[in-house]
């Protein structure tokens, strides 16, 4: 596999596995690490750049839908979107940089859309605990292979 194929296989498994979808980047990036295909940094920035972004569609999704809560066909009920509001007013956009953690992290970034966080300071939340994510694997495997 060419260093390019790994990076676009790398940046669609992060994406994917920002979103609602499931993905495992880190074992796509762990997989490149160990087989020596591709730079470590770029691996990690590869994997940071497309799990970003996925999240953004995540934030995205939910500032769009939260337009639409008092439609009967929406999927959260008026109390569990008033309990999410007071969840989100009690521990704030600091959860975002939790947005790493499986199953967790990505509702986070849709309630965090829907909640209308800003932008900038949601996408340095995100990144920066998505950042320290990829560094923690890629620099694990890095100590471990020594």
């Amino acid at each position: 596999m060419t260093p390019f194929a790994a990076y676009t296989t790398l940046f669609v498994s992060a994406f994917t596995s920002a979103t609602l979808l499931p993905g495992s980047s880190e074992a796509v990036l762990l997989g490149f690490l160990v087989a020596r295909i591709g730079d470590p940094v770029t691996l990690v920035l590869v994997a940071l750049g497309g799990n970003l972004l996925g999240s953004l569609v995540s934030f995205g999704m939910g500032r769009y839908a939260a337009a639409f809560r008092d439609r009967r066909w929406f999927p959260v009920s008026p109390v569990q979107y008033a309990r999410a509001e007071l969840w989100y007013a009690r521990y704030g956009r600091w959860t975002l940089l939790m947005a790493w953690v499986p199953v967790i992290g990505d509702p986070l970034t849709v309630v965090a859309g829907a909640m209308r966080a800003q932008l900038l300071f949601a996408i340095l939340l995100i990144g920066l605990g998505k950042f320290g994510r990829y560094v923690f694997v890629a620099g694990g495997y890095t100590l471990w292979a020594a």
